[in-house]
C-alpha cells in the first residue's frame, strides 16, 4: 500500500489532466471526488471484499456524475444516461461546455472513475504492466479525441510508466530492466505508428468518429419542421441517411423550401402551391424575377432523388430548383412559384423523381456589375415580398436616394417604431459592416465575411438564451455571437433587408457525402441547414452561406467558395468607401476590432477643417503621406494575400500539399523565424507546436497523406488538409500580439526581399 498509493495518484494525475480538457469550464471539484472513490478499493484487503467495495464505488461515481438519487434503480438509471452521453460526442464539438451537456460531463466523470480504479486495482496487486496499460489507454483515449499538447502528454506519460514499473518493484535492483523495457516498448510503438503505412490511413486513424452501432437500424423516418427556432440544436442517435441524388460530384445544396416571411426575427414559410400545369411553360420563378439565364435549359442541372427517410411533404432539389418530374411515382404534387414541389401526402420510402435546377457561377466582378435593378413582387404594390423586415413594413431599396434615413425613421418615428426598436442595435451593425459598399453584392460579401471570419462568431448548437425583452437575433449580433445556422442565415438575411437588398432564407440540407461507386450523394439528417439567398439583376436568386464551417458552394460568387477571388473582391470594394471596409477587414483579422470607430465630433482624413496658413499646408503634407502610406500598406497586405491565395488554384493533392508548406513557411519567416527552404511539412508541424503551443499532428498527418499516400485518398487528405492549416493560422495568430500580426503582415521576408 505504501508504494501503490503514490502510483495511483501519479495516474490518477495524468487521467484527470488528460480527461478534463475535453471541457471547457469545467469544476475540477466533481472529478478529485470521483478520482478519490476509484482510490477506496485499494485500502480493502481481502480480494472479494474489494470487488464489492469497487461496485459500490462505481455507483456512487454514476450518481455523483449524473446528479441521480439513491434507489434500486441506480444500476440501470447509470447505464443508460452513460449510453445517451456517450452517443452525445459523436454529435458535439470538443471541448464542450458540460452545462449545456451534462450527460456528456457524466460520461466524462465515469471514464475518469473508471481507469483511475484500474490504476488503483493493478497498482494494488503490483501488477505494472497492467499499470502501464490502463495508463496509455486511458490518457492516450482522450488524446485522440482533442488533439494538443501531445508531446508533453507523451513525455509525461512515458515518466509515469516508468515510475510504476520503478515503484513497483520487489527489491532495490528487480524491476529496473523492466522500467527500461516498458520505456523502450513506449518508444518503439510511436517511432512505428508515426512511420508506419498502416497508420496513415484515414479510416483507422479518425476511429473516434467509428459507428458504434453494429445491429441492423430498424427503418426510421425524419420529419422537420422548417420554420426557424432558436432554442438550441440536438441530434439524437446515429445519423440516418434521408434520400440519396444521382448527380455529378459538384456540390449543391439542396433546398427543400424557403422562408421569406419574417415576424419579430422569426423565420416562416408561406406557400402557395397551386397544380399543374404551373410549370409546363417554362422554369419555376415569381414573376419578374426569372432571368433569361435561367430559361436556358443549357444551364438546367438534372439530378435523380430518391428518398430514404425524408417524412416531408416538400420535394428537395439541387441549388435553385426550376423543374420537377415526378410523373405518377409520388402522388399529387403542386408548387410554388418560389421553386417548391409540395406533395399532397409525404413521399414514402424508395420512391424516386427527377429534378433540373438552375446553378450559375458568376465571377465576383460580374456580380459586382449587377445594378440594383428590381420588379416583379419586390416591389409590386400588394405584395412586396423579399424585403419586409416585419408584417407591412417594407424598407426602401438598395441604391434609393435617403435609404439609410427612411430606415432610421422606421426605427424611430414611425407609428410602429415600437415594434421595431428593439432591432436598432442590428440595423447599426448591419450599416457599420456593409453600408458603405456601392454594389448589393458588396454588401453581401461583406456582410458574410463578417460573419464567418471578422465578427468573432462561435459554431454552437446550444448557444445562451439572450436576455428578457431582447430579441434572439439581436442578441447574437450584439453580444452573444454564438448560435447555429438558423441564427446566421436569419440574421444576415435579416440584416441584408434594412439595407434594401432582396434576400431569403433557404432552408434544405448541404451536399452530403459523395459516393463515387454509385455516381450519387448521400445525404443524412445531419446536414440539415439553412443558408441564404439573395436575388441579383441577371442572376437571379443565388446561394450564400455565413455559418462558419459549413461552406458548400458550387461557384466562385462567395467568399466562402474554395475559388473565391481576392483580386475581384478587392475591385468590388474598390471605391472609398469599400477600401474602407476592406482595411477594416485586414485589421479584424489582425485583431483590431473596432478600432475604426470615430467620433463626429473628430475630423476624418479628408474632411474640411479650419484654414490656417502653414500649419494648414504642413497638416494637409502629413495627410497626404499618411495616404500615400496606408495605400502603400494595403497594396502590399492584398499582395501577399493574393499570392497565397493564387497558389491554391489546383486541384492536384501533390501540389496543395506543397502549397501549404509554402503558406506555412511564408507564416514563420514572416514572424521571423529562420526556416529552411528544404523544411518538411512534418519539420514545419514540429515547429509550430515548438514556437507556438499549437496542436499541428492533424496537419501533418493530413499533409503526408496527400503528399505521399495513395492516390485514392489524397484528394480527399488535401481537402482535409487545407482545412487544417486554417485551423493552425488561427491557432498561432491567437498566439501573437497585435505588433507581432501587424510586422507578419507587412514582412518581406516571405517574398524573398528581405532576411
Amino acid at each position: 500500500m505504501r508504494r501503490a498509493l503514490p502510483v495511483a495518484l501519479l495516474g490518477a494525475a495524468l487521467l484527470a489532466w488528460s480527461w478534463l480538457r475535453l471541457e471547457s469550464g469545467g469544476d475540477a471539484g466533481e472529478a478529485t471526488l470521483v478520482v478519490l472513490l476509484a482510490l477506496v478499493p485499494m485500502a480493502v484487503v481481502s480480494p472479494r471484499l474489494r470487488v464489492l467495495t469497487a461496485v459500490l464505488a462505481f455507483l456512487a461515481a454514476g450518481a455523483l456524475a449524473f446528479d441521480l438519487g439513491v434507489s434500486w434503480r441506480l444500476p440501470g438509471q447509470v447505464l443508460s444516461r452513460f449510453g445517451g452521453g456517450f452517443l452525445e460526442f459523436y454529435d458535439v464539438q470538443i471541448p464542450f461546455d458540460p452545462a449545456t451537456h451534462p450527460r456528456m460531463h457524466g460520461v466524462l466523470l465515469v471514464a475518469l472513475f473508471g481507469f483511475a480504479l484500474a490504476v488503483a486495482l493493478a497498482a494494488a496487486a503490483c501488477r505494472p504492466g497492467l499499470v502501464a496499460l490502463a495508463l496509455v489507454v486511458g490518457v492516450g483515449w482522450s488524446g485522440t479525441l482533442l488533439p494538443g499538447h501531445d508531446l508533453l502528454r507523451g513525455a509525461l506519460l512515458l515518466l509515469a510508466v516508468l515510475a510504476t514499473t520503478t515503484l513497483l518493484r520487489r527489491g532495490p535492483l528487480r524491476g529496473l530492466g523492466t522500467a527500461l523495457a516498458a520505456g523502450a516498448l513506449v518508444l518503439v510503438a510511436a517511432i512505428a505508428a508515426s512511420s508506419s503505412s498502416a497508420f496513415a490511413k484515414g479510416a483507422f486513424l479518425d476511429w473516434q468518429h467509428w459507428d458504434p452501432y453494429t445491429k441492423p437500424a430498424k427503418p426510421v423516418d425524419v420529419s422537420y419542421v422548417w420554420n426557424s427556432s432558436y432554442r438550441g440544436l440536438t441530434f439524437h442517435g446515429k445519423p440516418t441517411t434521408v434520400f440519396r441524388v444521382k448527380a455529378s460530384s459538384e456540390p449543391h445544396y439542396w433546398r427543400s423550401s424557403v422562408l421569406a416571411t419574417v415576424q419579430d426575427g422569426h423565420w416562416l414559410e408561406e406557400l402557395s402551391p397551386e397544380l399543374p400545369p404551373l410549370v409546363e411553360s417554362g422554369p419555376l420563378g415569381d414573376e419578374g424575377l426569372v432571368p433569361a439565364r435561367e430559361r436556358a435549359r443549357r444551364s438546367w442541372e438534372t439530378q435523380e432523388v430518391t428518398i430514404e427517410a425524408l417524412r416531408d411533404n416538400r420535394l428537395p432539389g439541387g441549388s435553385i430548383p426550376v423543374r420537377f418530374e415526378t410523373g405518377s411515382k409520388v402522388g399529387v404534387v403542386k408548387y410554388d412559384p418560389s421553386g417548391v414541389a409540395y406533395a399532397d401526402d409525404p413521399v414514402s420510402r424508395g420512391k424516386t423523381y427527377k429534378v433540373q435546377s438552375y446553378a450559375p457561377s458568376p465571377t465576383a466582378l460580374q456580380l459586382s456589375r449587377s445594378l440594383p435593378r428590381y420588379g416583379g413582387v419586390i416591389v409590386a404594390r400588394k405584395q412586396k415580398k423579399y424585403r419586409e423586415i416585419e408584417p407591412g413594413v417594407y424598407p426602401q431599396l438598395f441604391g434609393t436616394p435617403g435609404q439609410a434615413a427612411e430606415v432610421r425613421y422606421l426605427l424611430t418615428d414611425y407609428a410602429r417604431a415600437d415594434e421595431l426598436r428593439a432591432y436598432r442595435r442590428l440595423y447599426a451593425l448591419a450599416e457599420r459592416v456593409a453600408g458603405g459598399a456601392r454594389s448589393p453584392y458588396a454588401a453581401v460579401v461583406a456582410l458574410e465575411r463578417w460573419f464567418r471570419i471578422g465578427g468573432g462568431f462561435v459554431y454552437d448548437q446550444h448557444p445562451p438564451a439572450p436576455p428578457a425583452g431582447v430579441p434572439a437575433l439581436v442578441d447574437f449580433v450584439a453580444r452573444g455571437k454564438r448560435g447555429f445556422c438558423q441564427h446566421y442565415a436569419g440574421a444576415m438575411t435579416l440584416m441584408l433587408r434594412y439595407l434594401g437588398i432582396p434576400s431569403r432564407v433557404a432552408v434544405g440540407f448541404t451536399s452530403g457525402t459523395y459516393d463515387k461507386k454509385h455516381g450519387e450523394w448521400v445525404v443524412s439528417d445531419r446536414n440539415a441547414h439553412m443558408w441564404v439567398e439573395v436575388w441579383f439583376s441577371g442572376w437571379g436568386w443565388l446561394p450564400f452561406d455565413p455559418t462558419p464551417g459549413r461552406s458548400g458552394l458550387a461557384g466562385p460568387y462567395s467568399s466562402s467558395s474554395p475559388n473565391f477571388n481576392v483580386a475581384a473582391t478587392a475591385a468590388v470594394l474598390g471605391s472609398s468607401q469599400g477600401l474602407r471596409k476592406f482595411a477594416q477587414g485586414l485589421a479584424e483579422e489582425l485583431g483590431f476590432n473596432g478600432a475604426a470607430r470615430t467620433s463626429p465630433d473628430v475630423p476624418q482624413l479628408g474632411a474640411a477643417v479650419p484654414s490656417d496658413g502653414g500649419h494648414s499646408r504642413f497638416w494637409g503634407v502629413l495627410r497626404a503621406f499618411a495616404l500615400v502610406a496606408a495605400g502603400a500598406l494595403l497594396v502590399l497586405a492584398a499582395l501577399k494575400l493574393a499570392l497565397r491565395r493564387s497558389r491554391f488554384l489546383t486541384r492536384d493533392p501533390r501540389r496543395l500539399a506543397g502549397a501549404c508548406r509554402r503558406d506555412l513557411r511564408d507564416f514563420l519567416l514572416d514572424q521571423g523565424l529562420d526556416v529552411p527552404a528544404s523544411a518538411t511539412l512534418r519539420e514545419l508541424a514540429e515547429l509550430v507546436e515548438d514556437e507556438f503551443r499549437v496542436g499541428a499532428g492533424a496537419f501533418g498527418l493530413h499533409a503526408s497523406a496527400a503528399r505521399f499516400g495513395p492516390r485514392a485518398g489524397a484528394g480527399e487528405a488535401a481537402h482535409a488538409m487545407r482545412r487544417e492549416l486554417r485551423v493552425l493560422r488561427r491557432g498561432m495568430r491567437r498566439e501573437l500580439s497585435r505588433p507581432e500580426r501587424l510586422r507578419g503582415l507587412l514582412s518581406l521576408r516571405s517574398l524573398g526581399l528581405a532576411r
